[in-house]
């Protein structure tokens, strides 16, 4: 699903429309060009504040840890995601 983007004037213009539209995707609101906020749903904002505590640091992991992932190669259907590296 493409991300919707807007900007602040047509967000504020049209808050209620936009504020629906976040319940089903996010919608990036933009400024003078440049993307400034992300509304989203209350629910995917839950989903990704859990996966944060999933998050692992550096210092979590063995060297064996990380020389098995410096070994692996993504499989193909990974490129899908390539767009997200922006």
């Amino acid at each position: 699903m493409a991300n919707l983007s807007i900007t602040s004037v047509e967000f504020q213009k049209g808050f209620g429309r936009y504020r629906e539209a976040a319940l089903r995707q996010p919608v990036t609101i933009t400024n003078h060009g440049r993307d400034s906020l992300v509304l989203m749903s209350a629910d995917e904002f839950r989903r990704l504040k859990r996966r944060e505590r999933r998050v692992m640091g550096l210092d979590d992991f063995t060297e064996t840890d990380i020389a098995a992932i410096a070994a692996s190669e993504a499989p193909a259907e990974a490129a899908a995601f390539d767009d997200e590296r922006n």
